[in-house]
Protein backbone atom coordinates (compact mmCIF):
# COMPACT_ATOMS: atom_id res chain seq x y z
CA UNK A 1 0.00 0.00 0.00
CA UNK A 2 1.40 3.24 -1.11
CA UNK A 3 -0.21 7.22 -0.04
CA UNK A 4 -0.74 9.35 -2.66
CA UNK A 5 0.88 12.85 -2.95
CA UNK A 6 4.44 13.74 -1.51
CA UNK A 7 2.90 17.44 0.43
CA UNK A 8 5.36 19.76 -2.08
CA UNK A 9 8.47 19.41 -1.56
CA UNK A 10 10.89 22.44 -1.64
CA UNK A 11 12.35 23.28 -5.14
CA UNK A 12 16.09 21.95 -5.54
CA UNK A 13 15.81 19.88 -1.65
CA UNK A 14 16.98 16.63 -1.75
CA UNK A 15 15.00 13.51 -2.46
CA UNK A 16 15.33 11.10 0.51
CA UNK A 17 14.45 7.20 1.09
CA UNK A 18 14.05 5.71 4.00
CA UNK A 19 14.78 2.08 4.09
CA UNK A 20 13.54 -0.04 7.58
CA UNK A 21 12.80 -2.97 8.29
CA UNK A 22 10.06 -1.71 9.95
CA UNK A 23 7.74 1.46 10.84
CA UNK A 24 4.77 3.12 12.50
CA UNK A 25 2.60 1.76 13.91
CA UNK A 26 4.55 -1.40 14.96
CA UNK A 27 5.64 0.82 18.12
CA UNK A 28 6.69 -2.45 19.05
CA UNK A 29 10.66 -2.41 18.01
CA UNK A 30 11.16 0.36 19.91
CA UNK A 31 13.01 3.46 19.18
CA UNK A 32 14.38 2.59 15.40
CA UNK A 33 10.37 2.60 14.81
CA UNK A 34 10.34 5.93 16.46
CA UNK A 35 13.64 7.89 15.05
CA UNK A 36 12.52 6.43 11.70
CA UNK A 37 9.30 8.05 11.79
CA UNK A 38 10.22 10.92 13.45
CA UNK A 39 13.03 11.85 11.07
CA UNK A 40 11.04 10.91 7.95
CA UNK A 41 8.24 13.54 9.52
CA UNK A 42 10.58 16.53 9.99
CA UNK A 43 12.63 16.36 7.58
CA UNK A 44 9.16 16.55 4.76
CA UNK A 45 8.40 19.38 6.80
CA UNK A 46 11.46 21.19 6.46
CA UNK A 47 11.23 20.66 2.69
CA UNK A 48 12.68 17.51 1.63
CA UNK A 49 11.15 15.02 -0.68
CA UNK A 50 10.81 12.11 1.39
CA UNK A 51 9.41 8.61 0.77
CA UNK A 52 9.77 5.37 3.25
CA UNK A 53 10.20 1.62 2.08
CA UNK A 54 9.24 -0.66 4.80
CA UNK A 55 7.33 -3.96 5.33
CA UNK A 56 4.45 -4.89 7.26
CA UNK A 57 6.07 -6.63 10.42
CA UNK A 58 4.56 -5.97 13.53
CA UNK A 59 6.13 -8.04 15.84
CA UNK A 60 7.59 -12.00 15.60
CA UNK A 61 4.14 -13.05 14.37
CA UNK A 62 1.76 -10.47 13.82
CA UNK A 63 1.27 -7.75 10.35
CA UNK A 64 0.27 -4.25 9.95
CA UNK A 65 -3.40 -4.28 9.08
CA UNK A 66 -3.97 -1.99 6.15
CA UNK A 67 -6.49 0.66 8.09
CA UNK A 68 -3.44 1.25 10.62
CA UNK A 69 -0.67 1.42 7.79
CA UNK A 70 -3.17 3.75 5.60
CA UNK A 71 -3.79 6.51 8.47
CA UNK A 72 -0.16 6.89 8.57
CA UNK A 73 1.08 6.60 4.73
CA UNK A 74 -1.76 9.03 4.00
CA UNK A 75 -1.67 11.82 6.77
CA UNK A 76 1.95 13.22 6.14
CA UNK A 77 3.98 15.00 3.82
CA UNK A 78 5.42 11.92 2.33
CA UNK A 79 5.37 8.74 0.94
CA UNK A 80 5.11 4.65 2.61
CA UNK A 81 4.99 1.72 1.34
CA UNK A 82 4.55 -1.42 3.27
CA UNK A 83 5.75 -4.57 1.81
CA UNK A 84 4.14 -7.61 3.21
CA UNK A 85 6.58 -9.15 5.11
CA UNK A 86 6.84 -13.62 4.65
CA UNK A 87 9.39 -14.73 7.19
CA UNK A 88 11.37 -13.88 9.97
CA UNK A 89 11.53 -10.25 11.40
CA UNK A 90 11.32 -8.48 7.96
CA UNK A 91 11.91 -11.26 5.13
CA UNK A 92 9.91 -9.39 2.15
CA UNK A 93 10.51 -10.84 -1.23
CA UNK A 94 8.36 -7.58 -2.45
CA UNK A 95 10.47 -5.24 -0.42
CA UNK A 96 13.56 -6.26 -3.16
CA UNK A 97 11.12 -5.95 -6.33
CA UNK A 98 10.45 -2.34 -4.97
CA UNK A 99 13.98 -1.27 -4.13
CA UNK A 100 15.35 -0.17 -7.54
CA UNK A 101 12.65 1.30 -8.86
CA UNK A 102 12.78 3.76 -4.87
CA UNK A 103 16.56 4.02 -4.83
CA UNK A 104 17.06 5.00 -8.86
CA UNK A 105 14.34 7.93 -7.41
CA UNK A 106 16.16 8.77 -4.56
CA UNK A 107 19.16 11.39 -4.74
CA UNK A 108 20.14 10.02 -1.15
CA UNK A 109 19.12 6.67 0.57
CA UNK A 110 18.60 6.77 4.67
CA UNK A 111 19.12 3.31 5.78
CA UNK A 112 17.96 2.22 9.49
CA UNK A 113 19.09 -0.89 11.69
CA UNK A 114 22.04 -3.19 10.97
CA UNK A 115 20.93 -7.13 11.11
CA UNK A 116 18.33 -6.85 8.95
CA UNK A 117 16.70 -8.35 5.86
CA UNK A 118 16.68 -5.01 3.93
CA UNK A 119 20.30 -3.92 4.93
CA UNK A 120 22.44 -5.55 2.07
CA UNK A 121 20.18 -5.57 -0.37
CA UNK A 122 20.04 -1.45 0.15
CA UNK A 123 23.99 -1.08 0.34
CA UNK A 124 23.89 -2.96 -2.68
CA UNK A 125 21.74 -1.17 -4.63
CA UNK A 126 22.75 1.98 -3.86
CA UNK A 127 26.31 1.08 -4.45
CA UNK A 128 25.17 -0.02 -8.30
CA UNK A 129 23.25 3.00 -8.80
CA UNK A 130 25.56 5.05 -7.06
CA UNK A 131 23.48 7.00 -4.77
CA UNK A 132 25.37 8.00 -1.05
CA UNK A 133 23.57 6.10 2.05
CA UNK A 134 23.51 7.56 5.37
CA UNK A 135 22.98 4.64 7.76
CA UNK A 136 21.57 4.85 11.35
CA UNK A 137 21.91 1.10 12.57
CA UNK A 138 20.65 2.38 16.22
CA UNK A 139 23.20 0.91 18.56
CA UNK A 140 23.06 -2.49 16.92
CA UNK A 141 26.42 -2.18 15.88
CA UNK A 142 27.77 -1.51 19.67
CA UNK A 143 28.58 -4.99 22.12
CA UNK A 144 27.97 -5.68 25.47
CA UNK A 145 29.73 -8.72 27.66
CA UNK A 146 26.07 -11.05 26.86
CA UNK A 147 26.00 -9.58 23.02
CA UNK A 148 24.89 -12.85 21.16
CA UNK A 149 25.64 -14.15 18.05
CA UNK A 150 28.79 -12.46 17.21
CA UNK A 151 30.46 -14.31 15.02
CA UNK A 152 27.51 -14.09 12.81
CA UNK A 153 27.49 -10.35 13.16
CA UNK A 154 30.98 -9.98 12.30
CA UNK A 155 30.70 -11.82 8.84
CA UNK A 156 27.40 -9.56 8.40
CA UNK A 157 29.56 -6.28 8.72
CA UNK A 158 32.29 -7.65 6.69
CA UNK A 159 29.50 -8.61 4.01
CA UNK A 160 28.26 -4.82 4.52
CA UNK A 161 31.72 -3.80 4.18
CA UNK A 162 32.15 -4.86 0.71
CA UNK A 163 28.24 -4.01 -0.70
CA UNK A 164 28.65 -0.65 0.95
CA UNK A 165 29.05 2.52 -1.78
CA UNK A 166 32.08 5.27 -1.44
CA UNK A 167 29.70 7.24 -0.06
CA UNK A 168 28.63 5.51 3.30
CA UNK A 169 28.31 7.78 6.44
CA UNK A 170 27.32 6.02 9.55
CA UNK A 171 24.69 8.38 11.54
CA UNK A 172 24.91 7.53 15.31
CA UNK A 173 23.90 9.73 18.68
CA UNK A 174 26.31 9.43 20.79
CA UNK A 175 30.07 9.92 21.28
CA UNK A 176 30.27 6.43 22.66
CA UNK A 177 28.05 4.74 19.70
CA UNK A 178 30.80 6.94 17.24
CA UNK A 179 34.04 4.87 18.92
CA UNK A 180 32.48 1.59 18.68
CA UNK A 181 30.66 1.72 14.84
CA UNK A 182 33.79 3.69 14.00
CA UNK A 183 36.14 0.96 15.13
CA UNK A 184 34.25 -1.75 12.85
CA UNK A 185 33.34 0.80 9.93
CA UNK A 186 36.91 2.75 10.14
CA UNK A 187 37.03 3.78 6.92
CA UNK A 188 33.40 5.41 6.61
CA UNK A 189 32.57 8.95 8.23
CA UNK A 190 30.63 9.31 11.15
CA UNK A 191 27.99 12.16 11.46
CA UNK A 192 26.94 12.42 15.01
CA UNK A 193 23.45 13.77 15.51
CA UNK A 194 21.25 12.86 18.42
CA UNK A 195 17.56 12.14 18.20
CA UNK A 196 14.93 14.01 19.37
CA UNK A 197 12.26 14.64 21.00
CA UNK A 198 8.22 15.46 21.44
CA UNK A 199 7.80 18.69 24.32
CA UNK A 200 4.39 18.26 25.39
CA UNK A 201 2.45 21.93 25.45
CA UNK A 202 0.91 20.98 29.02
CA UNK A 203 1.59 18.82 31.57
CA UNK A 204 -0.85 17.02 34.50
CA UNK A 205 1.25 15.88 36.86
CA UNK A 206 -0.08 15.13 40.40
CA UNK A 207 2.12 16.23 43.59
CA UNK A 208 4.14 14.47 45.38
CA UNK A 209 3.67 10.99 47.23
CA UNK A 210 4.11 9.02 50.38
CA UNK A 211 6.15 6.75 48.63
CA UNK A 212 8.78 7.47 45.85
CA UNK A 213 6.95 6.84 42.13
CA UNK A 214 9.55 5.37 40.42
CA UNK A 215 9.31 4.08 36.88
CA UNK A 216 10.99 1.93 33.76
CA UNK A 217 10.03 2.22 30.33
CA UNK A 218 11.17 0.40 27.25
CA UNK A 219 11.79 -3.09 25.61
CA UNK A 220 12.13 -6.12 28.34
CA UNK A 221 15.62 -7.55 27.26
CA UNK A 222 18.48 -8.73 28.87
CA UNK A 223 19.96 -5.53 28.03
CA UNK A 224 17.87 -3.31 29.25
CA UNK A 225 19.20 -4.12 32.96
CA UNK A 226 15.55 -4.85 34.82
CA UNK A 227 16.94 -7.52 36.58
CA UNK A 228 19.80 -5.07 38.07
CA UNK A 229 16.83 -2.53 38.86
CA UNK A 230 15.02 -5.10 40.72
CA UNK A 231 17.41 -6.47 43.15
CA UNK A 232 18.06 -2.96 43.60
CA UNK A 233 14.59 -2.75 44.82
CA UNK A 234 14.74 -5.38 47.34
CA UNK A 235 17.71 -3.63 49.03
CA UNK A 236 15.51 -0.72 49.47
CA UNK A 237 12.88 -2.62 50.65
CA UNK A 238 14.96 -4.14 53.55
CA UNK A 239 16.37 -0.55 53.92
CA UNK A 240 13.16 0.47 54.38
CA UNK A 241 13.58 4.07 53.12
CA UNK A 242 12.39 5.27 50.82
CA UNK A 243 9.32 3.78 50.70
CA UNK A 244 8.88 3.20 46.43
CA UNK A 245 7.28 1.14 43.91
CA UNK A 246 7.51 0.18 40.81
CA UNK A 247 5.84 0.35 37.33
CA UNK A 248 7.80 -1.80 34.36
CA UNK A 249 5.94 -0.56 31.26
CA UNK A 250 7.23 -2.62 28.00
CA UNK A 251 7.25 -5.99 26.43
CA UNK A 252 9.64 -8.78 25.40
CA UNK A 253 9.75 -12.55 24.44
CA UNK A 254 6.96 -14.43 26.60
CA UNK A 255 10.03 -16.48 28.13
CA UNK A 256 11.90 -12.94 29.75
CA UNK A 257 8.42 -11.71 30.53
CA UNK A 258 8.08 -14.75 32.67
CA UNK A 259 11.29 -14.67 33.68
CA UNK A 260 11.31 -11.38 35.45
CA UNK A 261 7.28 -12.20 37.10
CA UNK A 262 9.64 -15.07 38.80
CA UNK A 263 11.96 -12.68 39.90
CA UNK A 264 9.73 -10.12 41.46
CA UNK A 265 8.05 -12.71 43.32
CA UNK A 266 11.47 -14.63 44.37
CA UNK A 267 12.76 -11.34 45.68
CA UNK A 268 9.04 -10.33 47.40
CA UNK A 269 8.56 -7.21 45.33
CA UNK A 270 4.30 -8.17 44.86
CA UNK A 271 3.37 -5.53 46.80
CA UNK A 272 5.39 -3.19 45.39
CA UNK A 273 6.31 -3.71 41.69
CA UNK A 274 4.02 -3.44 38.93
CA UNK A 275 4.55 -4.46 35.22
CA UNK A 276 1.65 -2.73 33.09
CA UNK A 277 2.98 -4.58 29.77
CA UNK A 278 3.77 -2.22 26.47
CA UNK A 279 1.17 0.58 26.50
CA UNK A 280 1.49 3.37 23.86
CA UNK A 281 -0.75 7.35 23.77
CA UNK A 282 -2.57 8.13 26.28
CA UNK A 283 -1.58 5.66 28.97
CA UNK A 284 1.74 5.90 28.34
CA UNK A 285 1.70 9.67 28.60
CA UNK A 286 -0.21 9.57 32.33
CA UNK A 287 2.52 7.06 33.26
CA UNK A 288 4.90 9.54 32.45
CA UNK A 289 3.06 12.19 34.72
CA UNK A 290 2.51 10.19 37.45
CA UNK A 291 6.46 9.07 37.50
CA UNK A 292 8.25 11.11 39.59
CA UNK A 293 12.19 9.18 38.97
CA UNK A 294 12.51 7.29 35.74
CA UNK A 295 15.34 4.89 35.88
CA UNK A 296 16.87 3.80 32.68
CA UNK A 297 19.50 0.89 34.10
CA UNK A 298 20.46 -0.31 30.88
CA UNK A 299 23.84 -2.22 30.15
CA UNK A 300 24.29 -0.19 26.63
CA UNK A 301 22.64 1.92 24.96
CA UNK A 302 23.35 4.13 21.65
CA UNK A 303 20.98 7.28 23.11
CA UNK A 304 18.03 5.91 25.18
CA UNK A 305 14.94 8.08 23.51
CA UNK A 306 12.93 7.14 27.18
CA UNK A 307 15.84 9.66 29.28
CA UNK A 308 14.49 12.43 26.78
CA UNK A 309 11.00 11.23 26.73
CA UNK A 310 10.94 11.54 30.74
CA UNK A 311 12.58 14.44 30.97
CA UNK A 312 10.10 15.94 28.25
CA UNK A 313 7.29 15.40 30.82
CA UNK A 314 9.00 16.67 34.07
CA UNK A 315 10.54 13.51 35.50
CA UNK A 316 13.94 13.39 36.83
CA UNK A 317 16.54 10.39 35.47
CA UNK A 318 18.52 8.38 37.07
CA UNK A 319 20.72 6.69 33.79
CA UNK A 320 23.59 3.97 33.76
CA UNK A 321 26.53 4.80 32.72
CA UNK A 322 25.88 2.63 29.55
CA UNK A 323 23.83 5.18 28.43
CA UNK A 324 25.16 8.58 26.77
CA UNK A 325 23.54 10.72 29.46
CA UNK A 326 26.18 12.25 31.45
CA UNK A 327 24.59 15.87 31.22
CA UNK A 328 21.69 14.40 33.49
CA UNK A 329 23.39 15.95 36.57
CA UNK A 330 25.66 19.03 35.00
CA UNK A 331 21.96 20.18 33.94
CA UNK A 332 20.40 18.88 37.73
CA UNK A 333 17.85 16.99 35.85
CA UNK A 334 19.11 13.39 37.22
CA UNK A 335 21.93 10.99 38.22
CA UNK A 336 24.00 9.27 36.22
CA UNK A 337 25.15 5.89 37.65
CA UNK A 338 26.57 2.19 37.47
CA UNK A 339 23.59 0.01 37.18
CA UNK A 340 25.34 -2.52 39.58
CA UNK A 341 21.89 -2.96 41.83
CA UNK A 342 23.53 -1.44 45.07
CA UNK A 343 24.60 1.59 42.92
CA UNK A 344 21.26 1.97 41.48
CA UNK A 345 19.89 1.66 45.20
CA UNK A 346 22.42 4.31 46.61
CA UNK A 347 21.46 6.49 43.52
CA UNK A 348 17.54 5.95 44.33
CA UNK A 349 18.10 6.79 47.69
CA UNK A 350 19.86 9.74 47.31
CA UNK A 351 17.24 11.27 44.29
CA UNK A 352 14.25 11.02 47.04
CA UNK A 353 15.64 14.12 49.06
CA UNK A 354 16.25 16.36 45.98
CA UNK A 355 13.69 18.42 45.28
CA UNK A 356 12.07 16.37 42.29
CA UNK A 357 9.52 18.92 40.90
CA UNK A 358 12.29 21.52 40.57
CA UNK A 359 14.79 18.86 39.18
CA UNK A 360 11.70 17.81 36.49
CA UNK A 361 10.96 21.44 35.16
CA UNK A 362 14.80 21.73 34.33
CA UNK A 363 14.86 18.73 32.25
CA UNK A 364 11.98 19.82 30.65
CA UNK A 365 13.91 23.32 29.89
CA UNK A 366 16.84 21.10 28.22
CA UNK A 367 14.92 19.01 26.28
CA UNK A 368 12.92 22.33 24.78
CA UNK A 369 16.12 24.10 24.43
CA UNK A 370 18.53 21.34 22.64
CA UNK A 371 16.60 17.70 21.87
CA UNK A 372 13.78 19.25 19.10
CA UNK A 373 13.14 16.98 15.88
CA UNK A 374 13.50 20.11 14.39
CA UNK A 375 17.03 20.28 14.70
CA UNK A 376 17.79 17.39 14.23
CA UNK A 377 16.23 17.00 10.63
CA UNK A 378 17.77 20.18 10.25
CA UNK A 379 21.34 18.63 10.79
CA UNK A 380 20.37 15.45 8.86
CA UNK A 381 19.83 17.89 6.03
CA UNK A 382 22.96 19.21 6.21
CA UNK A 383 24.48 15.89 6.26
CA UNK A 384 22.76 14.57 2.98
CA UNK A 385 24.27 18.31 1.14
CA UNK A 386 27.51 17.26 2.42
CA UNK A 387 27.18 13.47 0.94
CA UNK A 388 25.51 14.91 -2.64
CA UNK A 389 28.36 17.37 -3.00
CA UNK A 390 31.44 15.32 -2.08
CA UNK A 391 32.79 12.28 -4.00
CA UNK A 392 34.85 10.67 -1.53
CA UNK A 393 36.95 12.13 0.99
CA UNK A 394 35.50 13.30 4.75
CA UNK A 395 31.90 14.42 5.44
CA UNK A 396 31.87 16.89 8.22
CA UNK A 397 28.84 17.40 10.12
CA UNK A 398 29.07 19.28 13.49
CA UNK A 399 28.37 17.25 16.50
CA UNK A 400 25.14 18.17 18.54
CA UNK A 401 26.46 18.69 22.35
Amino acid sequence: MTSEGNGGAAKGAPRVLHVSPFFVPAWCYGGVVESAYQSSRHLARAGASVRVLTTDANGPAKSLDAESASHYSHAERFEVTYCARVAGQSVSPAMLAALAEQVRWADIVHLHAAYSFPTIPTLLAARMLNRPVVWSPHGALQRWDRSRRTTLKSFWEKVCRVAAPQRLILHVTSEQEAAETGARFSSSNIALITNGVEIPATLNRPPRGLRLRLGFLGRLDPKKGVENLLVACRILKDRRAPEFSLEIAGAGTREYEEKLRKEIVRLELNAEVTMLGDIRGADKLRMLERTEVVVVPSFTENFANVVAEALAHGAPVIASTGTPWSELERNGCGLWVGNEPASLAHAIESISLKPLEEMGERGRRWMSECFSWERCAAELLAVYNSALTQRGGAVLAAAHQ
